[in-house]
């Protein structure tokens, strides 16, 4: 697949394609740069290499990658979950990131198509991603290929049972009663 971006003289041979575990090494350098503009992430190589050894052996999951002239210059990675809003799959979306110098190029356009594709596949009736609220031009992005905003906000929760973390007092514990009424 060659991409490139309407009205623009600028074209790369980029082809989307499936990851294998040899792109490990230059898909963490590819979440380095996506990490160091979220808010809510920091980069953890060791985190990040196992993440990404585990999607690309999970059977309901992809990464996605973009190659021009045998180099990685851009990702993408899809899930599969059970929507009960949907009534079926959706597939969430995550890492999508292009190297600074290849954006602009239709990179990141062709791997949401690509990625689309293969939610399509799967059976997915929605496709759902998330996006730190400073990243304008991300956000700008996701827009112009057709991504809508939503009235949800993300929250989430690291320490709970199982995960080696300690707990407040009367907050997350067996037999605390703190799940009624939720």
């Amino acid at each position: 697949m060659e991409c490139t971006r309407q009205g623009s003289a600028e074209k790369t041979s980029a082809r989307i394609r499936h990851g294998r575990p040899a792109d490990i090494d230059a898909l963490l350098e590819l979440l380095r740069t996506l990490f160091a503009i979220e808010e809510d992430f920091v980069f953890d190589r060791a985190k990040a290499r196992q993440g990404l050894e585990l999607l690309l052996d999970a059977a309901t999951a992809t990464v996605l990658v973009a190659e021009d002239d045998g180099r990685v210059v851009g990702m993408c990675t899809g899930q599969v979950v059970i929507s009960t809003a949907e009534g079926g799959p959706a597939v969430l979306v995550e890492d999508v990131v292009v190297q600074p110098g290849w954006r602009g190029r239709g990179i990141g356009r062709a791997l949401l198509d690509a990625l689309a594709a293969w939610s399509g596949r799967q059976g997915a009736r929605r496709m759902q991603l998330l996006a730190d609220r400073g990243n304008r031009d991300g956000l700008a992005f996701y827009h112009r290929t057709g991504w809508q905003s939503t009235q949800l906000i993300c929250l989430r929760k690291k320490n709970f049972p199982g995960t080696g973390h300690s707990f407040p007092p009367g907050q997350g514990q067996p037999g605390a009663d703190n799940t009624e009424g939720s």
